[in-house]
């Protein structure tokens, strides 16, 4: 079946009051796995290809690219496919015709008039191109470039300067950072939920959770009901990827074939997509 719209599944569930999670693929494998699990969950879900994973790929965005749209296609659920965390505005150039329908441009790490002159333009050429936009404003932790906590003073999102950010820039929705942070390996963050509340009543664009792997069952639950409407997820299939890897390899040491460890991978994968749908998509 074809892509749907990452615009069509956000506003779908923003109007069910549940939230559509958005996956990171980095191989072929993660792009399979992600489908797989959506599958099992019945649910719909985004296929998300980072600006570091292009970079990954050798800079080249469309061969895996291609790969993800094909395996989304062949879903029998509704998949999207989305270009996230983009610095760089000649990759974002190019989304379009690699068969994105959205994508994150991320200046969150900018000083604040020049996050808002970045996004201004890059949101200005995306609507052009016919890609919905995501931007982000505060400081989600976690990030290499940025060495703030989530939980330092100053870097959470005002609800009053959110709301004339999305005024000013034109984005269709908004990262948020209420107390989540990228690349966590427990799932021990605390959210500001009153915080995601207010944020919900002042923006006018659906609200978006980064480094949601670090945020347990209950946290999130309590996030979809306050407001969150994507939710991101990259760090959670590595573990379960790299754990499933680890364990086929201590059993069966003369392995050489890739495709045992890395079909037990994919299952895992798969399970955690599964697992984590059935959380925020009910």
């Amino acid at each position: 079946m074809p892509l749907v719209p990452t615009q069509d599944l956000v506003q779908a569930a923003a109007a069910a009051g549940r939230a559509v999670a958005a996956f990171n693929v980095i191989t072929l494998e993660h792009a399979e796995a992600i489908t797989s699990g959506a599958a099992a969950a019945g649910a719909p879900v985004i296929l998300q290809i980072s600006e570091n994973a292009v970079r990954f790929h050798g800079g080249r965005v469309e061969p895996i690219a291609r790969a993800a749209a094909e395996v989304g296609k062949a879903s029998d659920v509704d998949v999207a496919l989305h270009l996230d965390h983009v610095t760089d505005m000649r990759l974002l150039r190019t989304a379009a015709d690699a068969g994105f329908s959205s994508a994150m441009f991320d200046a969150g790490a900018q000083p604040y008039a020049e996050n808002l002159a970045a996004t201004r333009a890059a949101a200005q050429w995306a609507h052009g191109a016919g890609l919905w936009l995501e931007a982000e404003l505060g400081y989600v932790g976690g990030k290499p470039d940025a060495p703030a906590s989530a939980h330092a003073a100053g870097v959470r999102t005002d609800p009053e300067e959110a709301a004339r950010y999305v005024a000013d820039t034109g984005v269709d929705a908004l990262a948020v950072a209420v107390g989540s942070s990228h690349a966590m390996t427990e799932r021990s963050a605390s959210l500001d939920h009153a915080l995601i509340g207010r944020l919900r009543e002042a923006v006018p664009v659906p609200l978006v959770l980064h480094g949601s792997s670090g945020v347990g069952d209950d946290e999130l639950r309590r996030a979809v009901r306050a407001g969150i409407v994507k939710i991101n997820v990259g760090t959670a299939l590595n573990i379960a990827f790299t754990g499933a890897v680890r364990e086929t390899l201590a059993e069966r040491p003369d392995l050489t074939d890739p495709r045992p460890y890395v079909a037990r991978g994919r299952e895992a994968m798969a399970e955690t997509v599964r697992a984590l749908l059935a959380v925020v998509g009910g």
